[in-house]
């Protein structure tokens, strides 16, 4: 009990002299997890789509070609940045430019550098997100989309996208939270986030677990927050819950059948279910 009470009075101690430290390294690390899951969405957007082009035999032969070229350097891409750590890539990125170019291709602005890097992962993994997406789909309604004239861009738009991209949402949430989390490996750069303030903070102080506490109590209320607003995104996705069918049959909207709560039918002429009023032409209900 004792420890527990050192560890709040040192963690106090921390937080009411670099209080700002932190708040900005948090600042920057939503910032930058925000920035770079959107771009990254885009980057796996357009590769998903890339990859699930069809082409058949019929095709011509430059189309198969150039489809199948796509196909591999996504694939290169997606097994590349997939396969190695993010640490990494900012070291390739960052530093090996610059040695393979003699200085001629380098990052002036760190900001620039770490969205980059940051972006690029995240694509690697929406790739395949987005590519389960659209094969998750009921071919029936690409060929129906098909069938009724629709272009493959147009299929893509209108039909496939809008539900694969509900299917997916939970994936670009979780790619977002591991983006909060996966930034504080952007210090090897020298972009200042919540973990780079920590490390600076207990360079001058050597209070270390203090500090770590502090960063893992961020990082958790970052996370929670992130989990709670997607929740309600993926809910308001799904619409209502209960809905009503559009009745198309004439025969029984006529045969007074057919009643809208709350509003009526200009085919209803009397409604059991709402007493005797009746429903003039303009839609108004008159009791009478």
């Amino acid at each position: 009990m004792d420890k527990l009470v050192k560890l709040c009075q040192d963690v106090g101690l921390l937080w009411s002299k670099y209080y700002p430290m932190y708040l900005n390294g948090v600042k920057n690390t939503l910032i930058l997890a925000l920035v770079a899951t959107a771009i990254g969405c885009l980057i796996g957007l357009l590769c998903g789509i890339l990859n699930t082009i069809p082409y058949t035999k019929n095709d011509p032969l430059i189309k198969r070609i150039l489809l199948k070229l796509v196909r591999i350097i996504i694939r290169i891409y997606v097994e590349v940045f997939r396969g190695t750590p993010m640490v990494l890539q900012a070291v390739f990125i960052v530093y090996g430019l610059p040695y393979f170019s003699d200085n001629a291709l380098r990052f002036d602005n760190i900001w620039s550098a770490a969205i980059l890097i940051v972006s690029i992962n995240t694509g690697a993994y929406m790739a395949e997100s987005v590519r389960g997406g659209i094969i998750s789909i009921d071919p029936g309604q690409t060929e129906g989309a098909k069938a009724i004239g629709m272009t493959h861009f147009q299929t893509m738009t209108s039909v496939i996208m809008p539900q694969a991209l509900r299917n997916i949402m939970p994936q670009i949430g979780n790619n977002f939270i591991i983006n909060v989390k996966d930034t504080s490996v952007m210090f090897i750069i020298g972009f200042t986030e919540f973990f780079a303030a920590h490390r600076y903070i207990t360079g001058v102080n050597n209070m270390y677990f203090p500090s770590a506490a502090i960063e893992m109590l961020g990082y958790l209320c970052m996370t929670m927050l992130a989990s709670v607003i997607l929740r309600w995104l993926e809910k308001r996705m799904d619409g209502p819950d209960s809905y009503d069918l559009v009745q198309a049959d004439q025969l029984v909207m006529a045969g007074g059948t057919y009643t809208y709560p709350g509003k009526g039918s200009n085919f209803d002429e009397r409604s059991k279910e709402y007493g005797s009023g009746v429903w003039v032409d303009n839609g108004e209900r008159s009791d009478r």
